[in-house]
């Protein structure tokens, strides 16, 4: 890690400390760029397939990016750390804020060449701005809605993560006890825990990078794959497990099979039960498994980075976006779809309310000090990446599969949720989440016009 990024890193790993164990409110959020390894063919930060944040120079290119024992972690909130303030500020959606917004995602969308696009910020008052713009649906002219869903890729893993971790709560199942018991048909390292699968710490590779994948991801894209299937691209481990930290789909594939066996039901059905019902997210669901909830966004490529070239629709004739081979072959890596509104509202809740319990909330953001001695490409805990965004330290998770990207953010010392999702994968929604939040953020005496922020 370079000096100049090492400063405000070692800073968020400070704010992780202080954060998971501070009334179990996690104050921090995702990178800009997602940790899931894609490759610019087809997968995406994710896979083609690819379903995850991009990976640093070593990661990438397979050398262990640390080596030796984990570094012990300090217990959570101690040390010379005082808990950050809630600044929870005078940001409201006023009518004002409102349509400063809605003009400001269309330019937004405009000038970087997206299809279409749907944005939501939850504000600290309760107020909430939903955005939509462009198409979701090009040949047929049909547009973004709010109730539109996209496909999230990689940002499922906050729900697998979250998932696993209940799981833990219910004394079903231990972070560091190992994994291989509960699938005892899976060639992995029997000294995996549950624990670096949730944290990539389990030297497994991504099978998203394996040999062949993306020519037999696409050949077929209608096709469905299962797990098996899946794994037989992993390849040879990059080492000992606790050893290294590298972002991998791996990890959360295997993460959905061992909830499926210790609870004995689907994770679809788990997820719905303990989670999407409870929180009324009406317009989220587990991908093949469960049908569309609502209209659904087709995802696009491009031939070129260029935003006059046209949109190349990846569709396979059915409703699983971006196609039927890369979802299910992700599994709970990267099969969720919802709109923005959902995933902003499931944020809020996973990092700042009742999703899981204060001592997971601890766990989650804690562990980020654990991986912080591998230097991963982003601040990373059990299924949560931790940046800053506007001057702020935010929690999150960012997804990409080929022709879909998505972004989505908690900020705890404003208790603000932003999420932003497209149907394409060549621009970085990161940066319209930014310029989004830095608008809504102005101080109301600024927003007599409230121009789009460049």
């Amino acid at each position: 890690m370079n000096r100049r990024l090492r400063r405000p890193f070692l800073g968020l790993v400070a704010a992780a400390v202080v954060i998971g164990g501070w009334l179990g409110a996690p104050l921090l959020a995702s990178p800009a760029q997602e940790l899931a390894q894609t490759r610019p063919s087809v997968v995406p930060a994710s896979g083609t397939m690819s379903v995850g944040p991009p990976p640093s120079a070593a990661t990438a290119t397979g050398r262990p990016v640390a080596s030796g024992p984990a570094p012990s972690r300090p217990p959570i909130g101690s040390g010379p750390f005082a808990p950050p303030p809630i600044r929870r500020g005078t940001a409201s959606a006023t009518p004002l804020v409102r349509a400063a917004l809605d003009t400001s995602l269309e330019a937004l969308r405009k000038k970087a060449g997206i299809p279409g696009i749907s944005a939501t910020i939850l504000f600290a008052d309760g107020s909430v701005w939903e955005g939509a713009a462009g198409l979701a649906d090009v040949a047929a002219g049909r547009r973004v809605t709010t109730d539109t869903a996209f496909s999230v890729a990689s940002v499922s893993k906050t729900f697998t993560a979250a998932l696993v971790l209940g799981l833990v709560e219910d004394g079903k199942l231990r972070l560091d006890s190992p994994v291989k018991p509960f699938l005892p048909r899976v060639a992995i390292d029997p000294t995996i825990t549950v624990r670096e699968l949730l944290d990539h710490t389990s030297g497994l590779r991504d099978f998203y990078f394996g040999a062949g994948v993306d020519k037999a991801l696409l050949v077929k894209r209608d096709q469905v794959w299962d797990a098996a299937r899946s794994l037989g691209y992993m390849g040879k481990p990059f080492g000992k497990p606790g050893l290294s930290w590298h972002y991998s789909n791996t990890n959360y594939l295997l993460l959905g099979l061992l909830a499926e066996a210790v609870d004995g039901a689907p994770v679809a059905a788990q997820l719905r039960q303990r989670f999407l019902t409870p929180l009324g997210l009406d317009h989220t669901y587990y991908q093949f498994v469960e049908a569309a909830r609502g209209p659904t966004a087709h995802d696009y490529r491009f031939n070129g980075p260029k935003t006059t070239l046209p949109a190349i629709d990846l569709s396979d004739g059915t409703p699983v976006v971006p196609f039927t081979s890369v979802v299910t072959a992700a599994g709970a890596a990267g099969s969720i779809a919802t709109t923005s509104a959902d995933l902003a509202r499931w944020a809020q809740a996973l990092y700042g309310g009742s999703a899981v319990d204060a001592t997971s909330r601890a766990e989650m953001v804690g562990d980020i000090v654990r991986t912080a001695g591998y230097k991963p490409a982003a601040a990373y805990g059990l299924g949560v990446q931790l940046v800053q965004v506007a001057g702020h330290p935010a929690l999150g998770h960012s997804g990409r599969f080929l022709g879909a990207q998505a972004i989505v953010r908690w900020l705890p010392d404003l208790q603000v949720s932003i999420a932003v999702l497209t149907n394409q994968s060549r621009s970085d929604p990161s940066r319209i989440l930014t310029d989004l939040l830095k608008l809504a953020l102005r101080p109301q005496s600024d927003c007599i016009t409230c121009p789009a922020v460049p």
